[in-house]
């Protein structure tokens, strides 16, 4: 038996005018995951606790099993563990996005979705010149990146930039142990960036600039058990995020590359799929997140989040069933780590729709709900330890 967890970040929404009291997921045509809940199990879950930031760190970390209340320390060393980023029990890692602003409103959390070969020499540049023997900077992909900080704070305020768009820098600046030195960073790094070559051309363009680095998320190294401890079985992870891959590697997930993964609406999803199929061969359990619905809710953009849906749904879903079914036995569960809603640009707290399946079996028991939110309206029970749902997924 295999098992599959599909993670279409962000996917949930709330209803929207625009779609006629409709969320993007219920508008979306989505025919393979349509067909699993026929026979399969839909519900609601609450993934991540319901005091807690419904991040795409904690959410994840939920979904593969683990208690953020427990094992949960920040963003950053999550995905400085991704970029093979050596922490001693000194060090915190905050996660450093490159993000534009106009010197008193933060404007986009991305800079465009800069490059990552865009990105690199900025956050070199800064670097040599920000960088202390106590804060080093690492570059990685496109405008997520990391800062070291040796002896560094963790008891402070910080706020997610892509939550923030539009707001004072003033009213966002962190808040608790070592605000003034990282305010003050946070301003240097203006200061350095604004009157770049680089800037004053993607300003020449109408583009965001790059101009401001974002220091938020600090935690210490997180100590979670392997998988295969808790498992008994290996397993692998597919995902262009550093977040996510940052999770399987500090639970002792296979890492696979997929060559034209973006984490944005351009990524290989076809890709995405065939390197499952294939990691199914040393494994058992296979993880694939989709960044792309978030990406849209976070741009605020109908038509891009129903693609993204769309394009989860043909070709990863449907390029799965298509190579397995009849070949392979399989279990899959698939559940957005969140909602983003088109209309908040933002992460909202609430249950999120899920769908388990078996190739082998119907498993629907009573009412069938569709694979949306309608489920969550409608279900009689919601899974509110978001981290036990995946144990249906390997329950017999």
């Amino acid at each position: 038996m295999k098992y599959f967890l599909l993670v279409p970040d962000g996917a949930a929404d709330e209803p929207l005018d625009e779609l006629d009291g409709k969320t993007p997921l219920e508008v979306a045509r989505t025919p393979n995951l349509d067909r699993m809940a026929e026979t399969g199990i839909v519900g609601a879950v609450q993934v991540t606790p319901r005091e807690m930031y419904p991040g795409s760190d904690a959410a994840n970390m939920a979904l593969l099993g683990y208690d953020p209340n427990r094992y949960y320390t920040g963003r950053g060393p999550i995905e400085a563990s991704a970029m093979g980023i050596d922490m001693d029990s000194r060090d915190v890692a905050f996660r450093c996005s490159l993000v534009t602003t106009d010197g008193e409103r933060l404007i986009d959390y991305s800079s465009g979705h800069i490059s990552t070969e865009e990105a690199r020499p900025i956050i070199e540049l800064a670097n040599q010149k920000l960088g202390t023997p106590a804060i080093r900077l690492f570059p990685g992909v496109s405008y997520r990146h990391i800062a070291r900080w040796s002896d560094g704070p963790t008891n402070v305020k910080t706020a997610p930039p892509h939550e923030n768009m539009g707001k004072l820098l003033s009213e966002i600046y962190p808040q608790g142990e070592g605000d003034t030195k990282i305010i003050k960073f946070i301003e240097d790094s203006i200061n350095l960036l604004e009157d770049l070559p680089f800037n004053r051309q993607r300003k020449a363009e109408g583009k965001n600039p790059a101009n401001m680095l974002w220091l938020w998320s600090p935690g210490r190294a997180p100590e979670m058990p392997f998988f295969l401890q808790r498992r008994g079985m290996t397993g692998a992870v597919i995902s262009a995020v550093d977040v996510v891959r940052g999770l399987g590697k500090l639970t002792g997930l296979e890492i696979v590359a997929v060559p034209g993964a973006t984490g944005y609406f351009d990524t290989n999803y076809i890709g995405k799929a065939k390197y499952a199929i294939d990691a199914l061969k040393r494994h058992d359990f296979v993880w694939i997140h989709v960044e792309s619905p978030d990406e849209a809710g976070h741009l605020g953009s109908i038509d891009e989040k129903i693609r993204a849906i769309e394009n989860f749904d043909k070709k990863v879903v449907g390029t799965l069933l298509n190579d397995l079914e009849g070949v392979q036995d399989f279990r899959l569960l698939c559940a957005p780590d969140h909602k983003t809603p088109i209309a908040k640009r933002g992460h909202t707290v609430g249950p999120v729709p899920y769908l388990l399946y078996d190739s082998r079996k119907a498993l629907r028991k009573g009412a069938r709900y569709p694979y949306d939110e309608r489920a969550v309206q409608e279900a009689k029970s919601i899974f509110e330890d978001g981290y036990r749902l995946i144990d249906e997924l390997f329950r017999e």
